[in-house]
């Protein structure tokens, strides 16, 4: 089921509660699935926030990246190179 990119209100449902190993899980109802593989949670008084991870745009990805070095530092490849050889057509 596609992800609704508004918000909208909804009435209040139940979901059910288990254990995942030493983790409490919640089912979520489908009408209310998420999109992605991660979620934030964080809590606000007694209530247990779950929102989907904000996607990245990519500008903010290639400003995270640190810089090339400087062009000395790379490995003088041509010289691992066979000699070039002329080709007859």
């Amino acid at each position: 089921m596609p992800y609704r990119s508004q918000i909208d209100a909804s009435p209040p449902r139940e979901a059910k509660l288990f254990r995942n190993n030493k983790s409490q899980a919640v089912r979520i109802p489908a009408d209310f699935e998420l999109p992605g593989e991660r979620v934030l949670i964080h809590r606000e008084g007694s209530r247990l926030i779950i929102e989907p991870v904000p996607s990245k745009r990519l500008s903010a990805v290639l400003a995270e990246l640190e810089p090339l070095p400087a062009e000395d530092a790379f490995p003088d490849v041509d010289s691992t190179l066979l000699p070039v050889r002329d080709l007859n057509l």
